[in-house]
């Protein structure tokens, strides 16, 4: 059996998450996301933003990936990378997950262990926890 370690498991995320945005859908906002989602099984979920002319039924690619993962029965996650940027950009910047992403994120992950990749390439990316993104989060916990 390959032993990858956590660098290499967050390039192929990377990667992944740079494939997705391609996949992207953003005829308004021209701005493409890509997301790459690993969940604890070892299975990796794609996902990218989805636009839509009445703008709030837009769906970003952290929510399109989560929503992939739990609908096939996943519901534990280690880490997600995040890509994006103008759909003509020659380099990317470091792409944030919105708040309602964050909060979909609280629903399934544990703050303190998942992490949150923004990556501008394979080799220029900033890794965060959840709980540093969303510091006094409210999630499942806060309700027993």
């Amino acid at each position: 059996m390959e032993v990858i370690n956590e660098k290499e498991k967050i390039r192929e995320l990377i990667k992944e998450a740079m494939r997705m945005r391609e996949f992207s859908y953003t005829p308004y906002s021209h701005f493409r996301v890509g997301a790459a989602l690993l969940a604890k099984s070892g299975a990796v979920y794609g996902g990218c933003n989805i636009e839509n002319a009445a703008y709030s039924p837009t769906n970003c690619a952290e929510r399109t990936a989560f929503f992939k993962a739990v609908s096939e029965g996943e519901k534990k996650f280690s880490m997600i990378a995040v890509a994006g940027g103008a759909e003509t950009a020659k380099n990317l910047g470091y792409c944030s997950p919105c708040g309602v992403c964050r909060q979909v994120m609280m629903e399934f992950c544990n703050p303190q262990e998942f992490m949150v990749i923004m990556a501008k390439n394979e080799e220029e990316y900033k890794v965060m926890s959840l709980a540093e993104l969303v510091p006094e989060g409210f999630g499942p916990g806060n309700l027993g």
